[in-house]
């Protein structure tokens, strides 16, 4: 076990009555400062040597920084090909010695069709060939509600990329594919898209499962909700025993686990020397009031509603995500890839995360290489599926094909 310490001036200007609260969640040395006992999960993988299985390989699209890719091969699926149109993400791949068996590529799907990959195929011979792949979410995001349905058509949006998927997954032929997405794909004003890949899976073939899953009740250390469409030639009836939960949860089913506590994730990396060059502080119009926002809590803390003292918002008049704080023994909220000037999760020393810190919410390995500026590679890694959770997601797959 490590120790770590949140000196008393990250919480001083809370509220007295929130800071009360709050602290009693803590053990306090004689100086008052926050004392933490942590024990540090990361992991690696460009030390391992992957005993993949000789049946089952994958081929990667919209790979990014390779989330999917990351969880399928600890899976013992070797990943023999990706693919992706953002040149720092396939550069992020080349770095990892973990994808070194796999052929990366720079592309846009909507450019080749099937017998781009014939060659590859031909070669590895696989008994049976998966497709895993996220086409990207932005039609489908939340952001996306801002617009009125008049003015916005998902399905019609540039950035939809489910046809091509679908076209490719139709020349293809694999075995089976995992279809990742935004939670927000189910929203109503998303029905069109929904019924697009339906329509897809029923035409070409393929019985599935519809996954909508939690990354915190997987052992994830994020609050993030996204849907995993699972499809097999074979009958398949996939689903994910939830492993992790709340206290309340834990009452009702024993065999669940404590929800990670983001400290035994992020603790570690803490340190001038994991974020060279980063630039963290916060800096103007509230960066006195983040200082005030308690562990675990957002904008809403400074408001009436909360009886504050002199409240400085109305609560319900931002993005929830304002000033939004992490709280050491609690799971994060959700990283997103690019956050406003004000919106969290930030870390309770009142400064933004580092590149690092947000690679390991996400599961990514520690010893993982991202390519790019801190924009480029906060981007990379908030587009990403958890790694740990995809693990999860393709061994469920692999059941059923």
């Amino acid at each position: 076990m490590a120790k770590y310490k949140i000196e008393k001036k990250y919480f001083n200007n809370i509220t007295s009555h929130q800071k009360e609260a709050m602290l009693s969640d803590f053990e306090l040395d004689k100086d008052g400062n926050i004392i933490i006992q942590y024990e540090h999960k990361g992991y690696t993988v460009n030390d391992l040597e992957i005993d993949f299985k000789k049946d089952i390989k994958a081929i990667s699209m919209f790979s990014g920084a390779g989330g999917l890719d990351i969880g399928t091969q600890l899976a013992g699926i070797k990943v023999i090909s990706s693919i992706d149109n953002f040149e720092d993400s396939v550069k992020t791949l080349s770095l990892n010695k973990f994808f070194k068996n796999t052929i990366h590529e720079v592309g846009d799907i909507t450019k080749i069709d099937g017998s781009h990959y014939k060659e590859i195929i031909e070669k590895e011979k696989p008994e049976k060939l998966i497709i895993i792949g996220g086409p990207p979410c932005q039609p489908f995001s939340k952001a996306g509600y801002w617009v009125t349905n008049e003015n916005r058509n998902s399905s019609e949006d540039p950035r939809n990329m489910i046809t091509p998927y679908f076209k490719l997954i139709e020349e293809i032929k694999p075995d089976g594919f995992i279809l990742e997405n935004v939670e927000s794909i189910l929203h109503p004003s998303n029905k069109e898209a929904v019924e697009t890949i339906y329509e897809n899976m029923n035409r070409l073939g393929y019985n599935y499962s519809l996954l909508k899953v939690n990354a915190a009740d997987y052992g994830i250390p994020q609050k993030r909700k996204r849907v995993f469409f699972l499809a097999s030639k074979k009958e398949i009836n996939a689903k994910l025993e939830k492993t992790h939960g709340s206290e309340k949860d834990i009452l009702k089913n024993p065999n669940l686990l404590q929800y990670e506590r983001v400290i035994d994730w992020i603790g570690k990396f803490d340190d001038p020397k994991y974020c060279i060059d980063e630039k963290l502080e916060i800096e103007g119009k509230w960066e006195k009031e983040l200082t005030c926002v308690p562990f675990g809590k957002n904008y809403i803390a400074l408001t009436e509603r909360e009886n504050h003292p002199k409240p400085v918002f109305v609560a319900g008049k931002r993005y929830w995500s304002s000033l939004l704080k992490l709280h050491p023994y609690l799971p994060s909220w959700t990283i997103i890839a690019s956050p406003g000037h004000w919106e969290g999760p930030f870390h309770w020393k009142n400064r933004r995360l580092n590149i690092r810190e947000l690679a390991a919410i996400q599961t990514f390995p520690d010893d993982y290489k991202f390519f790019g500026s801190t924009y480029s590679q906060h981007k990379q890694i908030g587009n990403a599926v958890p790694p740990l959770l995809a693990k999860k997601v393709v061994e469920e797959l692999c059941k059923w094909i």
